[in-house]
């Protein structure tokens, strides 16, 4: 069996544009959320980790599935996969980088080069869901 990161993202979409986040020292732009804490559900998992990462703080009963999807984990040893788990919700607060986030960008599919694996499956989901331009 080949190992798997599990991982949680929030996709927040404005206007044709997704939210992506860089971490510091890195050049891939990744959709924020992250790993999850032993024991925690996705939603646990998705409200911790934007709090952390983005500041702000997720409202628990807007969130909703958009898809699980699954590629070679970026930066990995062949055979690492990664399973992310992606969620919509709306917020209360102002969108900052924190913790190891340098960087937040908003990106369009014509941005699809600069994310990992997992995430180019992303954006063409949304792309054909007519949300990313």
């Amino acid at each position: 069996m080949k190992p798997t990161i599990d991982k949680v993202a929030w996709i927040h979409v404005v206007e044709g544009r997704l939210l992506g986040a860089r971490s510091k020292g890195k050049e891939v732009y990744y959709i924020p959320g992250g790993k999850r804490e032993p024991g925690e559900t996705d939603r646990e998992t998705l409200i911790r980790e934007i709090e952390e990462e983005l500041s702000v703080k997720i409202k628990p009963e807007t969130i909703s599935s958009i898809g699980t999807f699954e590629a070679q984990a970026h930066g990995k040893s062949e055979g690492v996969m990664v399973r992310m788990a992606c969620y919509t919700a709306d917020f209360e607060g102002e969108l900052r980088p924190a913790s190891e986030i340098e960087e937040l960008l908003w990106l369009g599919y014509h941005d699809k080069n600069r994310v990992s694996p997992v995430s180019q499956i992303i954006f063409d989901q949304l792309h054909e869901m007519k949300l990313l331009f």
